[in-house]
Order: structure tokens, then sequence, then C-alpha cells
């Protein structure tokens, strides 16, 4: 009766369905299932995802909820559909398994440990606080570009970083009507000297950024990639840290702020798009 759980039928999802199913959903509305090894997680994995090595899954079941939709995925694809099909012979009603895995996935990747940086957000005490320390992150996204700015001689990547760093400021501006909402709080002054502190979106430094992304400064469409990249590191902290926070309101509010970052990520997904028509015309 074992081997039952290896014949019984699962969902499949290419690269791109999958991408739009993933959307405009939120950890509460799907589980995200990686089965590879942590040293392949950290290199890269789908924003949010949890990591559960194939090695440890039949004795972490009690960690996937059974009440949502989990989409499985691997490297090319055996592993999680093999994973899949345990799920579902395990009673798991709703497992769709991502078909050539995460060499095929075509959305934003991030890296890094499963837990990195989510300690920024799940020790604070309220929603105000979680905003403070989203702003702050923008923020040190923002001073990120301008130093950029400065280092940059052409001025189509002047130009590039300065959008980049306006762009920032609507983020900022949107996290504190968000802040004053709940609040009824208005004074921006008080609000930074009180909360904001020198972070940088992600949770990494200039450098560290740097390292991680290696940009060719000279290319204005590996500077907007860049920043793709850094907003799906950013994407990828708001979801995990909501899956941490304890607190319904503290979630809530990384989730929101999650779906704002997917926007982010879709205006800049149009900016490289406009880059790559422009130069084929």
């Amino acid at each position: 009766m074992r081997w039952k759980q290896f014949f019984t039928p699962v969902q499949s999802m290419n690269p791109d369905e999958a991408r739009a199913y993933l959307s405009d959903k939120t950890l509460q509305e799907v589980t995200i299932l990686d089965v590879r090894q942590p040293g392949e997680y950290e290199e890269g994995h789908i924003p949010g995802a949890k990591l559960v090595p194939m090695a440890v899954l039949t004795d972490s079941l009690a960690e996937i909820d059974r009440s949502k939709p989990v989409l499985v995925y691997c490297a090319i694809g055996g592993r999680s559909r093999i994973a899949a099909q345990t799920l579902a012979g395990k009673g798991f009603d709703q497992v769709i398994n991502l078909s050539g895995g995460f060499k095929a996935w075509t959305g934003q990747r991030a890296s890094g440990p499963e837990e990195e940086g989510v300690d920024l957000f799940t020790e604070l005490d309220s929603p105000e606080q979680i905003l403070a320390t989203a702003y702050s992150l923008e923020d040190g996204l923002r001073d990120f570009y301008l130093r950029m700015l400065e280092r940059a001689y052409d001025e189509k990547i002047k130009g590039v970083f300065r959008l980049l760093a306006d762009i920032e400021i609507k983020h900022k501006d949107r996290l504190f009507e968000e802040y004053t909402r709940l609040t009824g709080k208005d004074d921006r002054g008080a609000f930074e000297c009180s909360f904001v502190t020198p972070l940088m979106e992600g949770g990494m430094t200039t450098q560290e950024y740097l390292e991680r992304f290696k940009p060719d400064m000279d290319s204005p469409v590996d500077v907007v990639s860049m920043a793709m990249s850094i907003e799906a590191q950013a994407l990828d902290l708001y979801m995990r840290a909501s899956e941490w926070v304890s607190n319904e309101e503290n979630r809530a509010i990384l989730e929101q702020i999650a779906g704002e970052e997917k926007s982010h990520l879709a205006r800049l997904g149009q900016l490289l798009d406009e880059m790559h028509a422009a130069g084929k015309s």
C-alpha cells in the first residue's frame, strides 16, 4: 500500500502558469514548497518559498498547512513530482507540481537562507513598527541608488538611478500614508526621528548588494535588472516574515507590503521592457 502514493495523480503547472497563479496570492492562500537542499535554496529560490528538503518531507508534514494549495518545486521537477505525489497520498487535497523546476522558473528569484532578515520583524510589537521598519528599508534603498548615482559617469545610467531613487520616494510616501491612516499622526519629521533607522531593503548593505548581484554599471538594463533583484529580495523577506510573525495585525501589514512589492516589480518590469524595445528601434 505504501507504493499507492506514487501513482496518485497530481496537477502540474509550467513556469508561466505558476507565475500567473502566484501573482495575486499571499502565503495565507498558498504554500510554496521547496524540496531541494538548503544549499540549493540559498543559491536561489522562489520568493516566499518554505524549505522542506525531500529527505525529511514525510517527517515534516505537520509543518505544512493542509487547508491551502501547495505548489511544490525542486531543481528540474523530479523530486517535486515525487514530493507532490507523496503529499497527495498523505491526504493533501490541493497539490501542484512545478514542471521543469526552479531551473525553468521564469519569475522573480531571491537568494539566501530561509531565516535571513526575518528578525527585523519578528520581535516588533505593532503594525506601526512594521511600517516604520519597511520605511527604513525603502529609505536605505533610495540612499543606495543615490550613492550609485554619484559613482556613475554615463548620463543615461545617471538618469536610471535618479528614476529608481524617485520610485523609492513614492514607496516611502505610501508607507507613511498607511502609518497616518493607522495612527492619525501626520508629522513625518517626528516619525522619521522616532522610528526610522538606517537599514537596507532586503536587509543587506550596499556592498553586499553589489557583491551579490554584480551589475554592469555601464548598462541601464543591468542596473534595472539589479533593482528588480533587490525588490525580489524585499518581496521574499516580507513574505517569509509574514509566516514567522505571530501577531495577526503584523502579518496583515507584511502581506500588504508584499503585495505592493509585487506592484513595484511589475513597474520595473515595464521599464525593462521599454528599454529592450528602445534598444531594438
